[in-house]
């Protein structure tokens, strides 16, 4: 289902999901991906979530229930809309959206679980959307299994986060990593700026870069010299140091 059929509210039964991001393509994409785990271990065990098999451990009620698509959402005002007429559990929510981004989603769409699903992984965008009220933080490099394993960790109240994600926020409440230092830089920078700052300076090629953010070669090229003349450098080696003496990488 996408946010044209209208709301669905959800199963108690079921843990209710609504996607947000900006790309539909990804929506379909993680839509598609919870569905084929949702049938596979409906098939591997006798019945919808799993509760027909001998296999498998415990675990909470959480744990056990399927995984339910009520909506999508490609920007702040649609999103807010399919969260509200459908009351999902957990909200799979993109950092970067139209409209104000994801911290936006939340403060005006209180009462789901957040998890973050994002391409970014930079420390200052962890942290903010944690303090912004999210329960997790994954990025889209995640697998299937796994992402149907941290929406039901989230369900089920845990904290969930990508590996290397969970240092970011240690340090921050630890106070080694101060994220305002870096705000002057980066608000020079549109959000999809950010994205393709972020991508390049890890060393993508642009065609690699065009494939992540589903976008043409030539707007990559574009946002990269829109972003070496704000930020006053001139390479993409330039551009990697800027990047790594800021651990946005």
């Amino acid at each position: 289902m996408s946010e044209t059929d209208g709301p669905t509210t959800g199963d108690p039964a079921e843990i209710g999901v609504v996607i947000v991001d900006d790309h539909a393509m990804f929506r379909r994409g993680v839509h598609a991906e919870l569905e084929t785990e949702m049938a596979a271990e409906a098939a591997a065990t006798g019945g919808p979530g799993g509760s027909g098999g001998s296999g498998g451990s415990g675990g909470s009620e959480a744990a056990r229930r399927p995984i339910t698509i009520l909506g999508e959402g490609a920007d702040v005002d649609e999103a807010v809309a399919v969260i509200r007429g459908a009351s999902p559990v957990v909200v799979l929510l993109d950092v970067h959206l139209p409209g104000g981004g994801g911290v936006e989603v939340m403060r005006r769409a209180p009462g789901p679980l957040y998890l973050a699903l994002s391409v970014s992984d930079a420390a200052e965008d962890v942290i903010g959307t944690i303090r912004g009220g999210a329960r997790g933080y994954v990025t889209k490099t995640i697998t299937g299994p796994e992402l149907v394993d941290a929406v039901r960790r989230v369900a089920d109240g845990d904290a969930v986060f990508s590996p290397r994600l969970a240092g970011f926020v240690l340090d921050a409440f630890a106070g080694s990593i101060d994220v305002s230092a870096v705000d002057e830089d980066l608000d020079r920078l549109s959000e999809r700026e950010r994205e393709v700052m972020r991508l390049i300076a890890r060393g993508y090629a642009y065609k690699e870069v065009a494939k992540e953010l589903f976008i043409s070669i030539k707007t990559v090229e574009t946002h990269m010299s829109s972003v070496l003349r704000k930020l006053q450098l001139s390479s993409r080696h330039e551009l990697t140091r800027w990047a790594n003496d800021r651990r946005l990488l």
